[in-house]
């Protein structure tokens, strides 16, 4: 998985689909969907590492963007 559009192809083929409408949780709800199926062992270790590591990233940016918004 390379980018964020990969981690919702690949929830997608499990069935979950999240659209919240608000881009950071979006993100977090799909990092907590990745969690459940780690512990549930659906995924392998590599698939869950690769996808919360871009989850995370990603939702670092976005905290950035918003913190630039309000601070301005």
């Amino acid at each position: 998985m390379k980018s964020i559009y990969d981690i919702q192809q690949f929830l997608k083929k499990y069935g979950t689909i999240i659209y919240v409408g608000d881009r950071l949780a979006d993100l977090e709800l799909m990092e907590e969907e990745l969690q459940e199926m780690y512990n549930s062992q659906l995924i392998e270790t590599g698939e869950f590492q690769n996808a919360i590591m871009l989850l995370r990233h990603e939702i670092q940016l976005e905290k950035e963007k918003n913190n630039k918004k309000t601070g301005e």
